[in-house]
This record gives C-alpha cells, sequence and structure tokens, in this order.
C-alpha cells in the first residue's frame, strides 16, 4: 500500500480504538477521526458529507420520533401484564415472553429505544415474582439486540444493508426464492429461547394466583394509543411497499414521523401524553446520529483510498478455492471480533468489503446476510460490541443497588450469543451457502 493508504487505515483503526475503549467519548472520536481525514487530505469535507447515507439517518430520526410517542402510550406495560397472565405465573417463562416481546418490538424500534421501554415496566414484575433483575433486564437487552435485524426499519445493520446492496423491505422476508432475515433469525430466536429457558429460569416457584400479585396496566388515554399504533403501523406499510411508491425509505419514515407529530397537535387536550415537537427533539439520541454520520465517513475514507479494494482483493481466493470454508470463516471470525468492536462500524466495513468482492463475480447475498448475522448475533457477547447492552446493565445494576461482575455478566452473554450463533450458522448455510457452491 502507498503511504496515504497507510495512514488512513492506522487512522481509522485508532479511532475505532477510541471508540472501543471509551477513552473519550465515542461520537467525539468518531467525528474527530473524520475531521482529521478531511484536514490531512483523505478525502474533502464535501466528499465526506457525500458518503453519510442521509436517507438511513431520516429513516432513524422519523421512526424514533413515533417510537417515542408509542413509549409513552402505555402499550409496552399492558403488553407486559399480558405476558404475565399468559405466563400462568410461571416466572421464568414470563422472562421468556418479555425477552421475544422485547425482540419483536426491536424489528421496528431501535434497539436502545426497546430496552427503555421493556425495562421499567419488567423491573415491578421482577420485583412481585421475586426475580433477579439483572439476568431479567439482560435478557431483554439481548433480545432488542438480536431481532433488530430481522427487518429493514429496526436498527443501523440492517438500514446499512439497505444503503450498500440496495435491499428492500420484502428481502428480509424472502429473497432469490429462499427465506432471508425474518424467517431464519425468529426461529434461530425461538430456538435460543426455548435454550436459555432450560439454561437459568426453569426453576422459579409458580404463583398460583397472579391476580393476587396486584399488578395492573391500565392505556391511560385509548385515542392516543390508537393513533399512535395505527400511525406506526401505516408508517410500517408505506415502507413495505417504497418500491411502489417511488419515494425514499427516509421520507416516509420522516412524512409518518411529522404527520403524527401534526395530528396530535391538532387534538390538542384530548392527548395530553404527546409532548410537543420541540420536545420531540430534545428527547432523540443526538448523540447516537452524529456517530452514524461519522462512521458513514470514515468508512467513506477507507473507499475513496481503495483500502477495501485491497481486502477484498486479499479475500478473493479464499472464496473463488473454497466458497464454503470462506464463508464459514467469516461468520466464526465475526462473532468474536464483533463482540469486543462496536458492530456497527465492522458491518458497514465488511458490507463495502463484499460489495467490492462481487465486482470478481462472487455472490455478494450469502456473504452479505453472514456479515449481517454474525454481526449482530456476536455483538451480544459485551457491552463494547453492543452499547445498547451497556443501557441494559445499567438499569440492572440500579435496581439491585450493585455492580455486576464480567464474569457474571458473561454468564449469560456467552450462552446467549454462542446458541443462538450456532443455530443461525446452520440455517444460513444450508439455506445461502451450500446452494452456492458449484
Amino acid at each position: 500500500m502507498e503511504p496515504m493508504q497507510w495512514f488512513t487505515l492506522i487512522l481509522f483503526s485508532l479511532t475505532i480504538l477510541v471508540v472501543i475503549t471509551n477513552w473519550i467519548d465515542s461520537t467525539l472520536a468518531a467525528l474527530i477521526g473524520v475531521s482529521i481525514m478531511c484536514w490531512t487530505g483523505v478525502m474533502t469535507e464535501t466528499e465526506a458529507f457525500k458518503y453519510v447515507d442521509w436517507n438511513v439517518m431520516a429513516i432513524l430520526i422519523g421512526i424514533w420520533i413515533i417510537a417515542g410517542y408509542f413509549g409513552k402510550s402505555g402499550v409496552p406495560s399492558w403488553l407486559s401484564i399480558k405476558a404475565l397472565n399468559l405466563s400462568g405465573g410461571r416466572p421464568g417463562l414470563l422472562v421468556i415472553i418479555l425477552t421475544f416481546l422485547a425482540g419483536f418490538i426491536s424489528m421496528f424500534v431501535d434497539n436502545v429505544v426497546t430496552i427503555l421501554m421493556m425495562a421499567p415496566v419488567a423491573l415491578p414484575l421482577c420485583r412481585a415474582l421475586k426475580l433477579p433483575a439483572v439476568p431479567v433486564v439482560l435478557m431483554i437487552g439481548f433480545g432488542a439486540n438480536f431481532m433488530g435485524t430481522a427487518l429493514i426499519i429496526g436498527d443501523l445493520p440492517p438500514q446499512m444493508l439497505h444503503s450498500v446492496a440496495g435491499a428492500e423491505f420484502f428481502d428480509f422476508i424472502w429473497q432469490k426464492d429462499r427465506p432471508s432475515s425474518f424467517p431464519i433469525l425468529m426461529v434461530t430466536f425461538l430456538l435460543t429461547l426455548t435454550f436459555m429457558y432450560w439454561y437459568g429460569f426453569r426453576g422459579h416457584k409458580r404463583v398460583a394466583d397472579v391476580a393476587s400479585l396486584g399488578i395492573e396496566a391500565k392505556i391511560e388515554n385509548p385515542l392516543f394509543a390508537t393513533i399512535v399504533v395505527g400511525w406506526f403501523l401505516g408508517t410500517v406499510i408505506a415502507m413495505s411497499a417504497r418500491e411502489y411508491i417511488g419515494v425514499t425509505l427516509g421520507f416516509i419514515a420522516l412524512t409518518g414521523a411529522l404527520s403524527l407529530v401534526l395530528v396530535l397537535a391538532l387534538l390538542g387536550d384530548r392527548v395530553r401524553q404527546a409532548t410537543k415537537f420541540e420536545e420531540c427533539l430534545q428527547e432523540l439520541d443526538w448523540r447516537a446520529i452524529f456517530f452514524y454520520i461519522a462512521l458513514f465517513a470514515l468508512v467513506g475514507g477507507l473507499e475513496k483510498s481503495h483500502i477495501l479494494d485491497i481486502l477484498a482483493a486479499a479475500l478473493k481466493p479464499i472464496f473463488i478455492e473454497n466458497y464454503a470454508l470462506g464463508a464459514t470463516l467469516l461468520y466464526w471470525i465475526t462473532v468474536p471480533i464483533v463482540g469486543l468492536v462496536e458492530h456497527d462500524a465492522y458491518i458497514l466495513t465488511f458490507l463495502h468489503t463484499i460489495k467490492d468482492l462481487a465486482k470478481s463475480g462472487i455472490d455478494p447475498w450469502p456473504l452479505w446476510w453472514i456479515v449481517l448475522w454474525s454481526g449482530t448475533l456476536g455483538s451480544n457477547l459485551t457491552i463494547a460490541g453492543a452499547p445498547a447492552l451497556y443501557v441494559a446493565l445499567s438499569l440492572g445494576e440500579k435496581e439491585e443497588g450493585r455492580k455486576v461482575s464480567l464474569l457474571e455478566f458473561l454468564k449469560w452473554s456467552i450462552p446467549f450469543t454462542l446458541v443462538s450463533s450456532f443455530f443461525c450458522y446452520i440455517f444460513a448455510m444450508l439455506i445461502w451457502v451450500l446452494p452456492n457452491v458449484k
């Protein structure tokens, strides 16, 4: 490589190192890295701006605004009480149902927002059933992080696949005459939850009379809840029909969010739970948004320097000689790496690398899915891989009034990560990789 390419690679690596070690704020570190790239001539400030996928940013902001209202609607609390009734007073089964519920919601809502919705309503149930809070909240975190990649709406990785590869809404359900992200991850999720029930939650004593616990959840304003849920579903349906509507996903998401804000503002006192628009903007996680903006620009610097072309050229012989072996290595190398490295940066880098591999005639789709799935599942290993787990861990520690050791965290994260990764690998190989082997 040329000196400027080495400089770019070292700068990118140092920036990511600072991000994952949290030596300074991760968003600040990423923005500084982009600034240095621009000032040193790796790319111009205009090129950095163009490397950012503003469509993805619009998706995040639009869905986050709607999700903020959804969290205040009372629906998450109502669903948690329904989960308690469905469990029949079995604490272990309740944990599994709550985890599944968190996973389901995270298909449409950012994983951090999902945790902030679900954990506060799960904690009173833990107290009533005498369940330790930390394992329960961690399971909610694992589930929210897990299923965010099942559909295009929930989390950043699927939106990055939309940006890099052009994957549309229904591609995450069925693509190239075979099941893709949603069915494969859903079956994997159910199998993993079955294992986790056996592993850590089956021995708790059943509460015979659930009503005696005195826990109730009532939706205070049915009109507000109905409007928010209906608008959420309408936005999702519109996003699923993007190819026929003919506009970008980000524009649809922002239109759904802004029209919801307008309707709630016009209803006034009849929906008192609704926050004003300026409050909606204040509640957005702008730190995360700026981090994602910087992330796109950082990877754009690698692309501008043709470092991803060099990486793709180095990987090319492996996939030409043995596609299945190359896919296996890519999958199982990714799982531990994203347990230690912020998974969004890793996934975005390799999505672009695989795009460069495709120029050599190598089928990119099995590899794109493999990076997406292994990059998501492996990130459940530590809080370094998935910052959302830090939120879950903090909530659990606050509830129990103690610090959770790394060993205790790994007691739950390692089996969840390994089992989910194993099942997903089997499905990925059988459905996507082996049919491509000639």
